[in-house]
């Protein structure tokens, strides 16, 4: 890290550009969803929510909270919300009374798919400019980031 006073190295600027550009990438990949949830009175965190159910059917809540790295308390109102508006569903685990299994009903199956279908197209459009080598590379540099979050740094 550079001197507050004195001018960024290369390497920084390098960095700096990097950043940038991971910045407004998001905004790219966010928006056209983010305008969907708006409409809806929604936001983001109800956004992920209905991909990891939608991802993996059946699911607890205990799950899900861990797969987001969120509380129960911040969980409580948009999963709530969520069901009351008949987007995802809660079943009580057979085996297990204690659990609760969450599932999207098909109204939320269909949101789900227009929210998350334009990132995949925004996606597939970009690894196909980029090619087989630019997606791995571009894999890899997002799991290495996703590994700092969960290793605490």
């Amino acid at each position: 890290m550079t001197d507050l006073n004195s001018p960024p190295s290369d390497r920084e600027k390098e960095l700096n550009e990097a950043l940038e550009a991971m910045y407004f990438a998001f905004c790219a990949v966010v928006a056209k969803p983010d305008a969907i949830l708006a409409e809806r009175g929604l936001s983001r965190v109800h956004h992920r929510i209905l991909y990891f159910i939608g991802r993996k059917p059946g699911l607890s809540v205990n799950e899900l909270l861990a797969t987001l790295g969120i509380s129960k308390q911040a969980l409580n109102s948009p999963l709530r919300q969520l069901t009351q508006l008949g987007l995802v569903e809660s079943r009580v685990d057979t085996t297990d009374r204690r659990i609760k299994r969450l599932t999207l009903t098909s109204s939320g199956a269909c949101l789900e798919r227009q929210l998350s279908g334009d990132q995949r197209q925004r996606f597939a459009r970009v690894f196909e400019a980029v090619g087989p080598e630019g997606e791995i590379a571009w894999r890899r540099v997002m799991n290495l980031l996703a590994e700092d979050v969960f290793a605490g740094e």
